[in-house]
């Protein structure tokens, strides 16, 4: 692989344009846009079974640990990345959290104390639609909490994941990145389409109306928790086939550095007669 990850990492100072949610990295010499769009998916299906082959390794080991966060507006992609890039892995030893408002026991603990519960074991893939970094962004825009103690929660969160990761969880952070644009029209698919009317939520439209806001605070949040245990990721999303593609390239080439490993082979077994 050619370190595709670098080309999204998040740089030092980020400011998220809308202009840059149409940015295609990976140039089809097809220019037939329904042939592009299917060359990306068999790029990304290719990718998706050898992370799967990656991910049966890593349940068969059982020493590694791998969380993987999606975030993004309403309408980013995250369902459909988690369909795409980890549709072909094995529920053993893999599952997807997606989190909700917290509920009443939920709110009577510290807000990291449901994400701890869901983070991976040994052995474990684990993939967060949605995270603790809610609890710093929409709290922040809607005004539920001051700078102060978005400052503290961020503080909160560095430590967190520096301890996820001191104790062996490898971290992928994935922003999905959308234009306002982009947006609307999918919310109006959402609206105009009788199968697709379960997924409209009308709050996404409240979020809609601090577009800019939540620009700024998620380039804020990402400017202060990217570190090189726990890397932000901006994949461009207006195309979902590129965005799969993006992540998929990103997740297979860090679990192909983690260099994983069948447990050895037990001697023993070798005289065991099945009869």
């Amino acid at each position: 692989m050619n370190h595709i990850a670098e080309k999204f990492r998040a740089p030092a100072h980020l400011q998220l344009k809308d202009s840059d949610a149409s940015l295609r990295v990976f140039i089809s010499q097809n220019e037939n846009k329904a042939e592009a769009k299917a060359a990306d998916k068999l790029s990304t299906l290719a990718l998706a079974e050898k992370i799967s082959d990656y991910q049966n390794i890593l349940y068969g080991q059982k020493q590694h640990k791998l969380l993987i966060i999606l975030q993004g507006m309403d309408t980013s992609g995250k369902d459909g990345t988690i369909r795409g890039v980890f549709g072909q892995i094995n529920p053993l030893g893999a599952h997807t959290v997606a989190f909700a408002a917290p509920n009443t026991l939920e709110l009577a603990h510290d807000y990291l104390w449901r994400v701890h519960q869901k983070v991976p074991a040994k052995g474990e893939l684990v993939i967060f639609n949605r995270s603790h970094y809610e609890d710093v962004l929409i709290t922040q825009v809607r005004g539920w909490i001051d700078q102060a103690e978005c400052e503290r929660r961020l503080a909160h969160i560095r430590d967190f994941e520096r301890i996820l990761s001191e104790t062996g969880t490898v971290i992928l952070k994935f922003f999905l990145h959308i234009s306002k644009d982009e947006q609307k029209q999918r919310l109006e698919e959402r609206l105009s389409d009788p199968d697709k009317n379960w997924k409209f939520d009308p709050s996404d439209l409240i979020d809609r109306q601090h577009w800019d806001e939540f620009q700024t605070a998620y380039s804020e949040v990402m400017m202060a928790t990217d570190s090189q245990h726990a890397p932000w990721y901006i994949i461009p999303a207006n195309s979902k086939t590129q965005r799969n593609l993006a992540i998929a390239h990103i997740v297979a080439e860090k679990l192909e550095s983690m260099k994983l490993a069948y447990p050895p082979a037990n001697p023993e077994l070798s005289k065991i007669k099945v009869l």
